[in-house]
């Protein structure tokens, strides 16, 4: 049995190829590496016991011939390739050419193949964008509303898309949450993105050692007997359950816990964002675990084994607070990616984006016991809150669709009363089944055609996010029940802003 695998060599790919190689039935191994990637050498060189499992072809995901060489023959193909924050903010034309023009061409080779191999396709939770205390917990057909600016979160939305619209027969998309890996301090070091993460924002976390034994547990129960009824051509989001549900200043505090600090110790309430970043807890984030039970470590667990394994984190302690915020945080702040950068070159729309505006950037108390903090029983605007209540599924608040997106069956009457939540309508007239492709009109009368599965399922509704780089929810959630629920929770009926890139992004993006 062949495993063909892109990003084999990222943080969940590695722990995939360790977990894999655990499977007698895999006979080989075959990896998409980018010819310039160093870390194929420390891979091998880790699993040298069993390289006569692996075969390497060199090449890009966009190039069609690297691809055809990669899938041949294999059963299955697992695409964890991606080109991630910081970096996709970095060289947001790497992110396209990655997210979304690689996804279309491996796609593209594999819908052409007489014996098609199985696909699992790595998404991203990055897709729901922006959440807080009003509704922390989604799932799967959530309203797709990416943060303004998040090249890395709108090319992995037309990439899965392309996935759920093609013509492959098995293939299944799973929505990876955030993820914690050895490299995590490292990799948030380096760049203002860290700034970005709201104190508030509820994020589901998971272990990239968890996430590769999922995929590998998928394969062995695949072998086993037959999941084409309730796991093939759906969509999951991988959680890590109900323990790993924290919010961005608890992630923090954990990991300045291994330098003897807190969150408050060295950052304030105005270095992160207020809105406009993504995470949530997943209200449906058992399905995958009663499948395949892969959660295995809690947050806790990581950072345990994280400060064992690296043992100069306890130098930090001895090194006094005020100059670790000063020479490891505030020195960020010269990065183009941090929100003090946008107030100081006066970048309106980043803090419009992100804050709600200068204004609203500028009234930010440095004073932590002026902001509100969900740990600390207050919501946002610092009002009382109950936090462990918020973090009980059982009064978790969803969204109203306006029918029963959970059932595996859908009327016409159900796909209509659906649409017009949208702000749009059914165009055609029947439909035999969720994976038939129908033609709907959005709320601003453009036609488009797409699978009901795709669309109800799998919240897909087509906006301008989906073929241009542009951001345009104040205006369309006006007249969208079901994006109205989310976009509003953190954005005024009187905003009325269209975000995008620059002029020379486009340019540039139309020479690729």
């Amino acid at each position: 049995m062949i495993i063909a695998l892109t990003g084999a060599t990222g943080n969940m790919g590695q722990a995939t190829v360790g977990q894999l190689l655990k499977i007698d039935e895999i006979d080989k191994l075959r990896l998409l590496v980018l010819p310039d990637d160093k870390r194929i050498k420390k891979l091998l060189k880790k699993h040298k016991k069993d390289k006569q499992k692996f075969e390497i072809v060199f090449g890009n995901l966009a190039e069609k011939a690297a691809c055809e060489k990669l899938v041949k023959d294999a059963d299955y193909v697992v695409n964890m390739a991606a080109v991630i924050p910081p970096h996709s903010d970095q060289q947001p034309e790497k992110a396209i050419e990655c997210n979304q023009v690689g996804v279309d061409t491996l796609v593209s080779v594999i819908e052409k193949m007489k014996k098609q191999p199985k696909l699992i396709h790595i998404s991203t939770m990055a897709l729901y964008g922006n959440r807080n205390s009003l509704h922390p917990w989604g799932r799967v057909g959530d309203p797709l509303l990416v943060s303004a600016f998040d090249i890395y979160a709108v090319t992995k939305l037309r990439g899965e898309l392309r996935v759920l619209e093609s013509d492959i027969e098995n293939f299944v998309v799973l929505r990876q949450t955030a993820m914690l890996h050895s490299r995590m301090l490292a990799d948030n070091m380096s760049d203002g993105l860290m700034f970005h993460t709201c104190f508030n924002a509820p994020l589901e976390w998971v272990t990239a050692h968890d996430s590769g034994v999922l995929v590998a547990n998928i394969i062995r129960k695949d072998l086993k007997e037959d999941l084409s009824k309730k796991f093939w051509k759906r969509v999951f989001n991988i959680g890590g359950g109900l323990k790993n549900c924290i919010t961005g200043y608890d992630t923090l505090n954990e990991g300045f816990k291994l330098i003897g600090g807190s969150t408050k110790d060295f950052f304030e309430p105005n270095f992160n964002a207020t809105r406009n970043f993504h995470g949530m807890w997943f209200f449906d984030g058992d399905k995958l675990e009663d499948m395949f039970h892969y959660q295995l470590q809690t947050t806790e667990d990581f950072w345990k084994e994280l400060g064992k394994a690296n043992s100069y984190f306890k130098l930090g302690k001895l090194v006094p607070k005020k100059l670790i915020k000063k020479f490891a945080i505030e020195r960020l702040f010269k990065s183009p990616n941090s929100p003090k950068y946008w107030a100081k070159h006066q970048d309106e729309a980043k803090l419009s984006a992100y804050f709600g505006g200068s204004e609203k950037f500028a009234k930010i108390s440095k004073n932590w016991g002026d902001f509100g903090l969900f740990v600390e029983n207050k919501d946002e605007f610092s009002k009382p809150l109950d936090y462990e209540k918020l973090k009980d599924k059982n009064s978790a608040k969803l969204v109203d669709f306006g029918i029963d997106i959970e059932s595996e069956k859908f009327s016409i009457k159900d796909l209509q009363k659906y649409a017009k939540m949208h702000g749009g309508k059914l165009i055609s007239t029947h439909c035999s089944s969720p994976y038939e492709k129908l033609v709907w009109q959005n709320s601003d009368g453009q036609n488009f055609e797409a699978r009901p599965f795709t669309v109800v399922k799998a919240g897909h509704w087509f906006n301008r996010s989906y073929a241009e780089n542009v951001w345009d929810f104040d205006r369309l959630a006006k007249k969208d029940k079901i994006y109205a629920q989310i976009w509003f929770d953190s954005h005024g009926q009187d905003e009325n802003k269209t975000y995008s890139f620059d002029k020379d992004f486009v340019a540039k993006m139309e020479n690729i």
